[in-house]
């Protein structure tokens, strides 16, 4: 059974008030009481830990930032061809009043406030704590820091003209009196927390000091964050380019420390994360969901499987349904299959459950009764992402039999997400094309299971460019990367509109409804939440969505 990591603070009489401020409207966990409360390491972790529940949020890892948010790409689709409700934002068909987008605006920052209150509070009086108190005190700290990070990153690149709030005396303050920062100084304030975080912050295999630190910000986790940060601000929209050979230096001092390493089988990855089974060498950071019914009541189970999953129907008393509303774009699964990639079978699924057909998977091409091509191609848009099958990896004492939820755990960072970053640092800043091509080349080894597929050393840096981007398709599809990817590399628009291309050039009739709604320079950021700029009157909306 999963370890419970995500406690909640209600049962302490600890509910904190939401902030005065309409930008802080989601209800916050860590204010009421805190006079009484945070006396000791231990109350401190405990508080620590609302915060860390909030990345299981709906409107955070459960679905909106995990799901909701990352799947229009050349990769993968919503399912249908509508613009309506859950469709909206997948088919960018979105607009600045999308409750979604608003609600993930909200929770954001009510998380960055309770950040900021903790990190106050811990550090205004862990001074008369003894010396073993302020020990674990500060590595809470760390934590804090490196989560307020990760909030403000996620809000940076999914939003972009933003207002940096870094105590709580702002959070008070008369919505009228906000201002935009510029992003330049959201990713310096980002800069400066995750360095802080990396300096005293251990090793995950190394802490002696937590009494448990699965799932939790680590020097590893911290630093490998901070080379996505920069690989992102070396990027669009903010292109400072000096920041690729900072990307490297942090990425290789994780590489170089030996405490991080890739499992072994990626098929392990995903039956890890299906089951609560932490792996510290290749998970640096990874949200936990557990729910022990299917009330799921305290929000600590996500969508994870069931919207991204392979499809399932429902049967009583054994399993909910999955509707499986991420499909894959078949130019993809054309291209990669040409590869011969393992990796492949365990990341798409030509296949769902159907009870009525029998107790196993059942293959979309074994329901065509008339195999022409056109009927084979309809089927071929059906297939989705593999990585989180339900009833291929999740064992009893982790299934959760639910229509809409799971206790199936979402990867934020994995180790070959910081190899690929590395490999992207290095050739981007003109470091060493070996150092990189190795990076790419343990990633593959891993997937391939041998040598014969490494890349050579003799290619150009644009071919190593190609490479990497490709390699990070196939190795990190379908978790929430490759729309941010196309966005920092600045080809977003024009990738969407090659894929609608070649969509219509494979099958006259294949559904691909965001590649009718996509604008450049409107779709590679969110808009501001309407309601937020009512308020907020000094704040401006972002390109390509009014005024």
């Amino acid at each position: 059974m999963k370890k419970i990591l995500i406690y909640g603070l209600s049962a302490l009489g600890l509910m904190f008030a939401a902030s005065c401020s309409d930008l802080l409207e989601e209800e916050s966990y860590v204010e009421v009481g805190k006079n009484n409360y945070v006396n000791n390491a231990e109350e401190a972790e405990t508080v620590l830990m609302g915060i860390y529940k909030d990345l299981a949020n709906e409107y955070m890892y459960s679905y909106h930032l995990s799901l909701l948010f990352t799947i229009s790409s050349d990769i993968a689709q919503c399912e249908g061809s509508a613009t309506t409700s859950f469709r909206e934002i997948p088919t960018n068909s979105h607009n600045p009043s999308t409750s979604q987008i608003m609600q993930t605006w909200q929770k954001l920052y009510s998380s960055i406030y309770e950040a900021n209150d903790f990190i106050e509070t811990v550090s205004a009086r862990m001074g008369s704590w003894s010396s073993s108190n302020r020990e674990l005190a500060t590595i809470y700290l760390g934590e804090a820091h490196a989560l307020r990070a990760l909030f403000y990153f996620e809000l940076v690149r999914w939003y972009g003209n933003i207002v940096l709030i870094t105590s709580t005396e702002q959070s008070s303050l008369p919505a009228t009196e906000y201002v935009q920062a510029d992003p330049k100084d959201v990713y310096a304030f980002i800069e400066s927390d995750l360095k802080y975080a990396a300096e005293v912050l251990p090793w995950a295999v190394d802490d002696t000091k937590r009494s448990s630190n699965a799932y939790r910000m680590s020097k590893g986790a911290a630093l490998g964050l901070l080379a996505k940060v920069y690989c992102t601000w070396a990027g669009y929209p903010v292109r400072d380019e000096s920041k690729w050979a900072e990307a490297a230096k942090v990425a290789r001092q994780v590489i170089e420390s030996g405490k991080h390493r890739l499992i072994p089988d990626y098929k392990t990855v995903w039956s890890n994360t299906c089951n609560g089974i932490w792996d510290a060498g290749e998970s640096l950071i990874e949200v936990s969901f557990y729910s022990p019914t299917s009330l799921d009541s305290d929000q600590t189970a996500g969508r994870i499987g069931k919207w991204n999953g392979v499809v399932a129907d429902a049967v009583e008393g054994q399993r909910g349904r999955n509707a499986a509303n991420w499909k894959v774009v078949y130019t993809f699964t054309r291209e990669w299959e040409t590869h011969n990639d393992p990796r492949m079978a365990l990341s798409i699924a030509d296949y769902k459950y159907d009870s009525s057909k029998g107790d196993g998977p059942v293959t979309y091409f074994s329901t065509v009764s008339k195999p022409t091509e056109e009927n084979l191609n309809k089927q071929r848009q059906l297939f989705t992402p593999g990585k989180w099958d339900t009833e291929k990896y999740v064992n009893s004492a982790n299934y959760m039999v639910n229509n809409d939820k799971s206790c199936i755990n979402w990867y934020i960072l994995r180790y070959s997400d910081v190899l690929l970053l590395f490999a992207e640092a290095l050739n981007e800043s003109g470091g060493s094309i070996v150092d990189a091509v190795d990076a790419v080349n343990a990633v593959r080894r891993r997937g391939f299971g041998d040598t014969a597929h490494d890349l050579s050393y003799g290619l150009t840096r644009e071919a190593l460019r190609e490479a990497i981007r490709r390699e990070r398709a196939y190795e990190l599809c379908f978790e929430g990367h490759r729309k941010q990817d196309l966005i920092r590399w600045g080809i977003y628009y024009q990738t969407i509109r090659n894929t609608a291309q070649e969509l219509v050039n494979w099958f006259s009739n294949a559904n691909y409804t965001v590649g009718r709604f996509t604008i450049e320079g409107r779709h590679e950021l969110l808009p501001i939440p309407q309601r937020e700029l009512d308020l907020m009157t000094q704040c401006k909306q972002n390109p390509g969505w009014g005024e």
